[in-house]
């Protein structure tokens, strides 16, 4: 995964945050909207496509298009410089293979340690009841 590469295909998109602010929120675009196809790009292998296809199946719009928006802060600059952040922290999240699990016994001293506990334990409640008078 080239960076660089991928840094070049994102397209952005200034938009007008919504919510409170009076005057000033409604003529300036300082929201930012990041959108990346990922079945077109050229920076990533068919392997890493397939792969993010999978794992962001439900981040993409019906064209395979990811969108990621960011209105957090009142500067346009730091809202984009925030989104592409948030972009490659999701592509290394969504590329990252998890090690495969080696299924292990457990070693024969943690067995007997286990079942000697049990024991114990098993001895402390029976000596809390009443005696029997039988």
């Amino acid at each position: 995964m080239n960076k660089e590469q991928i840094r070049r295909e994102l397209q952005f998109k200034a938009i007008r945050s919504s919510g409170a602010g009076g005057q000033h929120v409604n003529k300036v675009s300082s929201k930012v909207e990041l959108v990346f196809s990922i079945k077109d790009s050229v920076a990533l292998t068919e392997h890493e496509k397939e792969r993010l296809l999978t794992k962001l199946g439900s981040r993409l719009t019906k064209e395979g298009m990811l969108v990621l928006q960011c209105g957090e802060s009142r500067s346009q600059h730091k809202n984009k410089a925030l989104v592409v952040e948030r972009f490659f922290a999701l592509l290394k999240n969504g590329l990252h293979v998890p090690k495969k699990r080696r299924p292990t016994k457990p070693s024969k001293s943690s067995v007997e340690k286990r079942l000697k506990s049990k024991k114990l334990d098993s001895r402390k409640k029976t000596d809390r009841q009443k005696p029997k008078w039988d």
